[in-house]
């Protein structure tokens, strides 16, 4: 699985031209590194993820003179508050870290190879895709009025702006786009790279991580709602070999987590938006109107910005081969 004309893994010289589902071809040989990779990401996050979160509210609470944490309390979405919420976005930020700890230790990797074929975050790109993303917003809308069955599970009339509504605006607004990139870096990042070091195809390394991105949202979905999520995984993860970075992903997951978070505070309910085990599916249409609006501009603003989708001039030196 190596680009023509590469010496690796008998050279020192790393493959040319990688796309970003590939990166990891120039990295340390052996399959076991990807699989032990992917373990190692869900049991770091049940491990570190909870951790981190319990720790970032126990200085909180100390500081605020509010008791010891109730971790319980806090991981409950069946009721969920605004602490939860922030409990739930910090472990979930944790994929970041992790997935560049995986990326260094085992691949032998720069973490910044994550962010693009850069390699970094290219965030002119980013604050871009975050605008159009404003466009496949206003598609969605008009799909939505469009197609019969929409009013699921969101109220006929505005909910009271209360405290908790603040509250839970200041969440959103300040930790869902670590969550959303947290996610976004493990599954569209680390996962992708993974899969595709394994097997070479841009399919497989689209596939395999939208099927567990789904899976991971919970068991006890209805077909609709597994298929929406995994939908939303195949799209983003199109976007990520499309142009080469993840920019693209993480302003789409920003903006979907706004959408739903901002029609439950103000028509629905956060538990349910939260949990949402059943859904019908009409709901289908709407979602991949957003979504295949979105992968349509974004790609196109990528060529317009004549941003690289590859490696070039043999960035990554391959390193030397270690057990």
């Amino acid at each position: 699985m190596t680009s023509p004309g590469s010496t690796w893994p008998w050279g020192p010289v790393a493959p040319d031209r990688l796309p970003y589902h590939r990166i990891q071809e120039a990295g340390l040989p052996g399959v076991w590194r990807p699989l032990t990779g992917i373990v190692l990401m869900f049991l770091g996050f049940v491990a570190i993820g909870a951790v981190v979160a319990t720790a970032v509210f126990a200085v909180i609470y100390a500081v605020t003179g509010q008791g010891a944490v109730d971790v319980t309390r806090l991981a409950d979405l069946e009721h969920p508050t605004p602490a939860g919420l922030a409990f739930l976005n910090v472990a979930l930020a944790t994929f970041i870290p992790l997935a560049m700890f995986g990326s260094r230790v085992l691949h032998g990797i720069p973490p910044r190879w994550l962010g693009s074929v850069r390699p970094r975050i290219r965030w002119r790109y980013l604050f871009a895709c975050l605008a159009v993303s404003v466009v496949a917003l206003a598609a969605t809308l008009v799909a939505g009025s469009l197609v019969p069955g929409q009013d699921g599970d969101v109220s006929g009339h505005a909910n009271a702006f209360t405290s908790t509504t603040f509250h839970y605006l200041l969440v959103i607004v300040l930790l869902t786009p670590f969550q959303a990139a947290g996610e976004e870096y493990l599954f569209r990042g680390y996962l992708t790279q993974a899969i595709g070091g394994m097997f070479g195809s841009a399919w497989v390394a689209v596939l395999v991580p939208a099927f567990l991105f789904g899976l991971a949202h919970g068991l006890g979905q209805s077909p609709p709602v597994f298929f929406d999520r995994f939908a939303f995984g195949v799209v983003a993860g199109i976007l990520v070999i499309r142009t080469g970075g993840l920019e693209a992903g993480i302003a789409m997951h920003v903006l979907n987590n706004f959408l739903a978070y901002g029609v439950a505070l103000a028509f629905g309910d956060m538990a349910t938006t939260l949990n949402p085990t059943g859904s019908d599916w009409w709901n289908i249409p709407v979602t991949l109107t957003q979504s295949l609006v979105y992968l349509w501009l974004a790609v196109a603003v990528c060529r317009r910005m004549g941003l690289a989708t590859t490696t070039s001039a043999r960035v990554l030196e391959a390193p030397r081969s270690r057990v």
